[in-house]
């Protein structure tokens, strides 16, 4: 009997996850991956399935469905997905047991750029949850801030445009970067097809899917013609140490979007003291459940991220980089 009630409990927890899913994948754009979010949360028999995969983030909605797309499974509707689901499913899961939702969305640096611009350079950037890095050249992309002349190298591929509100400080120049290091538990290489092809299939089907996917190739190009240096581990483990590693010259600057909800609450308060004793600057870019108990973490816009600048929130950003709103 507590087996059976452990596991109706397990399914009606991943079906309102999908749920909910359903409905941030309506905001973002994406319809196709709203229905098949909210009808495999009805179905009980994938929901089973699902439910067999280990517990926490191997369940995640966008993690199972870029499984589906990397194996080249149908994603525009649940009529086609369920049959192909269940009939591949060991396949499906085999990636999902193998990979992690590791999003490298560079639009979210058009948000960031503000504050990098607005500390002393040269920088040394360290990002942590980094997967391909693509998100440590600041320096060489090109943006738009509210339909204006684009700043940054006028020979870049990726322009990012972003429209602003509030007092933002918008930059008039890019930062100067001399030194880049990510580290992720698992770090994706953009020479490496296979991860680019999982960097690809990560991207929402939708509206904003070929701007995105632009974006994302022209990133890959940029990170592959001066690949940065990557380290495979924990954040809390190693992030004191690859800090030491960076140019005294430099301002370093350790920075992260999207990253902490994956990352266990007592990983989360260890990161945060360990921030606490960085010589050199924090920059944060979470949804605001990450880290709840900052001051004026909660956005306007519920489905914004919080940007804060050493543990203080500056403003609040779009989920995939396209507006900032300054706080003060």
């Amino acid at each position: 009997m507590g087996d059976v009630v452990e596991s109706g409990a397990q399914e009606r927890a991943v079906a309102a996850r999908y749920e909910a899913f359903a409905v941030h994948y309506e905001e973002g754009a994406s319809p196709a991956y709203a229905e098949i979010a909210r009808e495999l949360a009805r179905d009980r028999a994938v929901l089973d399935l699902v439910c067999a995969l280990p517990e926490g983030n191997k369940r995640q909605p966008n993690l199972l469905l870029a499984s589906v797309r990397y194996l080249g499974g149908p994603v525009e509707s649940w009529a086609r997905l369920r049959p192909w689901l269940v009939e591949h499913w060991e396949s499906v899961r085999a990636v999902v047991l193998e990979r992690s939702t590791q999003t490298n969305e560079v639009g979210r640096l058009a948000c960031l750029l503000p504050v990098l611009a607005s500390l002393p350079g040269p920088l040394a950037l360290v990002e942590v949850g980094a997967s391909a890095g693509l998100c440590l050249y600041p320096d060489r992309y090109r943006y738009s801030f509210d339909g204006a002349a684009p700043i940054g190298p006028a020979e870049s591929g990726v322009v990012l445009e972003c429209a602003t509100s509030g007092r933002v400080p918008v930059p008039e120049r890019v930062p100067e970067v001399v030194w880049r290091a990510g580290i992720d538990l698992n770090p994706l290489d953009v020479r490496r097809e296979d991860d680019v092809r999982w960097l690809r299939a990560l991207i929402w089907p939708g509206g904003a899917e070929g701007e995105r996917t632009e974006r994302l190739m022209g990133a890959v190009r940029v990170a592959a013609a001066d690949p940065p240096l990557m380290v495979a581990g924990d954040l809390v483990e190693q992030v004191e140490a690859v800090v030491r590693r960076a140019p005294w010259e430099a301002t370093v600057v350790v920075m992260h979007s999207a990253v902490l909800p994956y990352v266990p609450k007592d990983r989360v308060a260890a990161f945060v003291e360990a921030m606490g004793r960085l010589s050199g600057h924090w920059v944060a870019n979470e949804g605001w459940r990450a880290l709840p108990e900052w001051a004026r973490v909660r956005p306007p816009r519920e489905d914004d991220f919080t940007l804060a600048l050493d543990g203080r929130v500056v403003g609040y950003t779009g989920p995939h980089g396209r507006r900032v709103a300054w706080a003060g």
